[in-house]
């Protein structure tokens, strides 16, 4: 709650309250422990302070109440279809699933029927081909979900995921703060773009 705390003052000091809202990756499969949730997974391990996934939602719900969150990545573990099923009918926000569906068709497919979550995160080296990666943005947007293609770790300058993202029309792209190069090169990449289609 203190980054997110943060995160609302420094958007607030900057003057940019009605320009800049929060998405979060949780990544809870990271901290899923027998069916419940550990939000204290650095510490030794203590069941008593493990919580529920309804416990967990609720405590997505405050924060969408309480700050400018309007994305959640992962919030449950990848298996708890029925945490992410619930919390996505009543959270009123967008629902990314990475760990959910890892860009494979039948876990998208599964996800869509279950509607376990309202957004794909398409990371194109891990479904393993250009044309994958294509099908299964296509799923996705045919069942009215949103798609944000994604880096990986250990990512390079190849600015690839930049073209992609305003070739699929997907408007969302997850690359990492503007730190570094490799992460630059795709910002700086959709500023070419805008630049040439843009005018």
């Amino acid at each position: 709650k203190e980054a997110l705390e943060l995160l609302k003052n420094a958007i607030g000091k900057a003057g940019y309250t009605d320009k800049v809202v929060i998405g979060m990756d949780v990544a809870a499969s990271e901290f899923f422990r027998s069916g419940k949730y550990d939000l204290d997974f650095k510490s030794p391990d203590d069941p008593s302070r493990y919580i529920t996934p309804d416990e967990l939602a609720n405590l997505y719900k405050s924060f969408i109440k309480d700050y400018p969150v309007v994305s959640i990545e992962d919030p449950f573990d990848q298996d708890d279809w029925e945490a992410w099923q619930k919390f996505t009918a009543s959270a009123g926000i967008q629902v990314v699933g990475d760990d959910l569906t890892v860009t494979n068709p039948k876990r998208i497919s599964k996800a869509v029927s279950e509607k376990s979550c309202n957004c794909l995160l398409l990371k194109v080296n891990q479904i393993g081909s250009v044309t994958e990666s294509l099908q299964a943005c296509k799923l996705a947007q045919s069942n009215g979900w949103g798609v944000m293609v994604s880096h990986r770790s250990g990512e390079t300058e190849d600015t690839f995921i930049a073209d992609l993202v305003v070739g699929l029309c997907t408007g969302q792209i997850k690359t990492g703060a503007p730190c570094r190069s490799e992460r630059l090169a795709k910002y700086n990449q959709i500023l070419r773009i805008e630049e040439e289609l843009g005018s």
